[in-house]
């Protein structure tokens, strides 16, 4: 996370111009000090992906927008809204945190949320938003989530997973057995550390097979 690109030049060229051909950026010498054009390029790329998807973080002055495949593979503003309304209780483990917008989300119906993410820049990032958006009660742990609950003494009212859908050649899957981390494989252990499970799956999954 590189902190200069939060200086309010950047963010005011970056407010201008989220809209602008990435390509002609590109060619351009570097305009600000510390500041690579392939950060810069990669801010406006994220911020434009999060207009109509994330416009509370749009709409957001000074936030820090991690690559555009972490936007793509974000859940919507609309989605992490119903998802945190079937949760309740006090503590809520988002086991596979990202960008954190399901994290924003369940820290406004709990209070406290656990967001875990491996890697240590994008947890950095969730981190950093989050305070900004006045969710203070998240807590960003920068570790893999599996190995956070092996650890962990903690009992949570809810652990949300959204497994990762490509597999070790990248290629899309869809079975839970073959996303990770392997829901199936780790049951009893997650239901060791929480009662209620909150599952996102992939679409292609039949409703009936998932339950089994």
């Amino acid at each position: 996370m590189n902190k200069n690109i939060l200086n309010t030049g950047v963010q005011n060229f970056i407010d201008t111009n989220w809209n602008t051909d990435i390509v002609s950026v590109l060619l351009k010498k570097p305009q600000f000090e510390n500041i690579s054009q392939n950060e810069l390029v990669a801010q406006l790329e994220a911020k434009k992906k999060c207009r109509k998807k994330l416009p509370t973080w749009f709409a957001t002055p000074k936030i820090y927008y991690p690559n555009k495949l972490n936007i793509e593979q974000t859940s919507s503003e609309k989605t992490a809204l119903y998802k945190a309304g079937l949760i309740s209780g006090n503590s809520v483990l988002d086991l596979t945190g990202g960008f954190g917008v399901d994290s924003f989300f369940f820290a406004q119906k709990v209070k406290q949320v656990f967001h875990l993410e491996w890697d240590t820049q994008l947890s950095e990032i969730a981190a950093y938003n989050s305070t900004l958006l006045g969710a203070k009660n998240i807590k960003c742990i920068p570790k893999n989530g599996i190995e956070f609950l092996k650890e962990t003494p903690l009992f949570f009212d809810w652990i949300y997973i959204d497994p990762s859908r490509r597999n070790e050649r990248k290629s899309r899957v869809f079975l839970l057995k073959d996303c990770e981390p392997n829901v199936p494989e780790l049951i009893d252990f997650i239901f060791e550390k929480t009662q209620n499970l909150l599952i996102k799956t992939s679409p292609l999954l039949d409703i009936t097979q998932g339950i089994s």
